[in-house]
């Protein structure tokens, strides 16, 4: 097996998990790869280094050390390469990163080829500017509409088609795949989802109405949104935690599903349930 690794060296143990993880590939025959840049942070023998576009095509699997947002970096660079992603988590909540480092003796299962593969979708956004479409993103967790700092409550219009689902007046607007339910959508109300599951969520961000609910939308639907500010008034467009662009009154922007998908390694085949159970839940109780 060739496993290519993506390690976020600013996460505390990420080496030390990463020096473990090599040892057991290794030991199982495995070759491990990762790209040129990593050599001088890594200085690992046992790694091979080279360019992303010659390393990943010889490549079985991907191998992400850190949180969920390294995973979410990676997924999106390497997506057109369909390769299976193993998160080792050394972040915090870990949610895509399945594998925790007290359970690292299971990349024995790994070498051996026993793991499931947990498919996620992923959401396309286009932004249009004068009715001309200028640019787009890709998500997997999420895309957030939200004021700039200092600006007043906006407007928003949310049409499916031709019909409009909901106008409202918000701090902002999430919309996540499956997998981005227990990030911002969580925190600003919404349910949690089976990551497997296809569809759309909608959630508000602090809207100015007393029945303000998440709406789920099939992940075939084509969502629009657009909105009106006061004055020169702006809004931030966030795909997956990254602010990409601020919207002017006019501009809208269209959701629908991404034809890119992302495929996730899970070892024991339990890992959402158990991550909500021990991550969100026990706290509770």
């Amino acid at each position: 097996m060739n496993v290519y690794i993506c390690p976020n060296t600013d996460k505390p143990h990420c080496r030390e998990y990463l020096s473990q993880a090599a040892e057991i590939f290794c030991k199982n025959g495995c070759r491990l790869f990762a790209e040129s840049a990593m050599e001088h942070k890594l200085c690992d023998s046992r790694i091979t280094y080279g360019a992303i576009e010659q390393l990943m095509p010889i490549c079985d699997i991907v191998l992400v050390v850190g949180g969920d947002g390294t995973i979410l970096k990676y997924a999106k660079q390497l997506a057109d390469y369909g390769k299976a992603i193993l998160g080792l988590n050394c972040g915090r909540v870990g949610f895509m990163a399945t594998l925790e480092h007290e359970d690292i003796a299971l990349l024995e299962e790994l070498c051996s080829g026993r793991y499931y593969v947990s498919e996620r979708m992923m959401l396309e956004v286009s932004v249009y500017t004068d009715s001309l479409k200028t640019m787009s993103f890709t998500a997997l967790n999420d895309v957030v509409f939200m004021k700039t700092e200092g600006c007043k409550i906006s407007d928003y219009e949310v049409s499916k088609g031709e019909t409009i689902v909901s106008s409202l007046r918000a701090d902002g607007l999430v919309f996540s795949t499956p997998t981005g339910a227990t990030a911002y959508s969580l925190s600003a109300g919404g349910p949690l989802i089976e990551p497997e599951l296809e569809c759309i969520e909608f959630t508000q961000i602090c809207p100015h109405s007393l029945f303000a609910r998440s709406m789920i939308f099939t992940p075939d639907s084509k969502l629009k949104v657009s909105f009106k500010s006061n004055g020169e008034d702006k809004v931030i467009l966030s795909v997956d935690g990254v602010n990409e662009l601020y919207l002017s009154q006019g501009d809208y922007a269209v959701i629908t599903r991404s034809e890119k998908t992302v495929s996730l390694i899970d070892i024991n085949g339990d890992s959402f349930h158990n991550s909500i159970h021990k991550k969100l839940m026990t706290p509770m109780k």
